[in-house]
């Protein structure tokens, strides 16, 4: 699976990815239960652009990873 852009629909217990390659084709479609799952499973992909969206009222619950 070859991920360049990883989009994360960011919620309180519940997080949606889907990731596509360089030709913006769908190779990814995931619901993760936790914010310990949602790290160790990022941590495991190659370099990719990561973008996140939330709702207003979640902003608060915001999160950093850094990936190398």
């Amino acid at each position: 699976m070859n991920i360049t852009r990883l989009s994360i629909d960011l919620a309180k217990d519940i997080f949606q990815l889907y990731g596509v390659d360089s030709k913006q084709k769908c190779v990814l479609t995931k619901r993760i239960t936790s914010r310990a799952k949602l790290i160790e499973y990022i941590s495991k992909l190659k370099t990719c652009e990561i973008y996140m969206e939330a709702c207003g009222h979640v902003h608060f619950k915001a999160m950093a990873i850094e990936l190398s």
